[in-house]
């Protein structure tokens, strides 16, 4: 749009995302039909759709098609992403996952980092993304030069969508001197602290020290829990009581969270109460999880799955529990697909997790909550004075636009259409070949 004012008319929001008085119409989708000025970029009034004067304005009718504000990505993986050509996984199970990364990263050096991880960047830009979080693998060999890239691309995008990066390593790389160097290196960018929590028996140590570290430098944690079908695995609940041993006051947030659905319910319950009390935030990757877990075989035959691989989804959600679906990894061992895309994520989680009776709170997962824990104002909402960074579907109810992959969406940043064109495959041919 070349005018500094317009309206986007008749457009259908979803109720739970909209922050606006007046006396809308309501579907049986609970979507709320309403017009939105937009001036200088920004949202500045948002009427009910039959009492609005457009003032000889130009007008951009919706026809009743779906508006969200853009997406938000709290959990990915864009220092692994896209090297799947290179290095696919044999069998499709989680340790095969680790075997393989462990192996490629011997390629990452600065330009194939820096591809792969703008790659994703394009990708999960044109699909509607405004903030992404990435988890950064961190071992000391690969620390310096992942943080450099990091830090350059951050730059380089701060302008189209807000990053954030979290260290990823295993939780006994914090007892002992390097975990000191790794905080102080989240520290000193603005990130936050990480890792792979795993049953040992030095559990609690590994705990104890990341939280000191991350309350001495005020930092947020951010931790991978339970990622297996294994009852016994109870990293959430001891993450948990780590918090309330350090009175630790920042934002936790816990991603996967598998074990807890193959746990009996009467102590999945008390970790989920746990969970409560401490206020932390659960971040569930139902994508990977379905891809990786409950991977059998009978000799080298695949046996059927007989399980989802996903969290209590539903019981956190009744507990009050924020809870964010998220992409997680995206063509790499750990996950042999996707596009950074989330409104497919959270289309293939509806159908995962049976979230269909539930429209109106479950987008909030790919919005509302997961900008509340990255802390940004104003974002995951549709309301007067946010930035007009908005996505209308070709869809005009949920029905229409989980049925299809909606690869026609229009993405408006500041008020603009952008064009929103993915990226070519081909451009990352050269980093793509099997290492000899």
């Amino acid at each position: 749009m070349a005018n500094s004012s317009y309206w986007l008319r008749n457009a259908h929001i979803p109720q739970s995302l909209l922050v606006a008085e007046g006396n809308f119409f309501i579907t049986q989708d609970q979507l709320v039909k309403a017009n939105l000025l937009i001036h200088d970029g920004k949202v500045q009034k948002i009427n009910p759709h039959i009492h609005t004067d457009f003032h000889n304005l130009p007008v951009i009718d919706l026809e009743n098609n779906i508006l969200l504000p853009c997406l938000i990505d709290v959990h990915t993986h864009l220092d692994k992403g896209h090297i799947w050509q290179r290095c696919a996984n044999p069998d499709g199970t989680f340790h095969s996952a680790l075997d393989a990364v462990f192996k490629d990263q011997r390629r990452w050096n600065a330009n194939d980092l820096y591809q792969r991880m703008e790659f994703g960047l394009k990708c999960s830009y044109a699909h509607g993304t405004k903030a992404l979080r990435t988890h950064l693998d961190c071992p000391p060999e690969l620390l310096p030069i992942t943080l450099a890239v990091w830090q350059e691309l951050r730059q380089q995008w701060q302008d189209k969508m807000t990053l954030q990066a979290v260290s990823l390593v295993s939780l006994e790389y914090y007892v002992g001197d390097y975990g000191e160097k790794l905080a102080d290196q989240m520290a000193e960018i603005g990130g936050i602290l990480g890792g792979v929590a795993y049953m040992n028996p030095q559990l609690e140590l590994q705990l104890d020290r990341l939280f000191q570290l991350a309350k001495d430098r005020h930092l947020a944690v951010d931790l991978h829990t339970d990622e297996n079908g294994d009852r016994t695995s109870e990293t959430l609940r001891y993450t948990a009581e780590a918090v309330i041993r350090h009175q630790f006051d920042l934002p936790v947030t816990c991603g996967h969270c598998c074990s807890l659905s193959v746990q009996p319910r009467e102590r999945a319950w008390q970790t989920m109460e746990l969970v409560k009390q401490t206020k932390i935030n659960i971040v569930s990757l139902p994508l990977c999880n379905l891809y990786l877990q409950d991977r059998q075989y009978s000799g080298k035959a695949p046996l059927t799955p007989q399980w989802r691989g996903l969290t209590r989804l539903h019981e956190l959600q009744r507990l009050g529990v924020p809870v964010a679906l998220a992409s997680d990894n995206c063509r790499d061992p750990f996950y042999a697909f996707g596009d950074h895309d989330l409104l497919q994520v959270f289309s293939q989680s509806v159908q995962i997790g049976h979230l269909d009776t539930d429209y109106n709170t479950w987008i909030k997962s790919i919005t509302q909550i997961p900008a509340q824990i990255m802390n940004l104002a104003n974002a995951g909402v549709i309301t007067v004075g946010m930035t007009a960074d908005l996505i209308i579907f070709n869809a005009r109810y949920y029905s229409e636009l989980l049925s299809r992959p909606q690869s026609d969406r229009r993405i408006m940043r500041c008020g603009q259409f952008i064009d929103a064109v993915l990226p070519s495959y081909r451009e990352l041919d050269d980093l793509l070949a099997p290492d000899g």
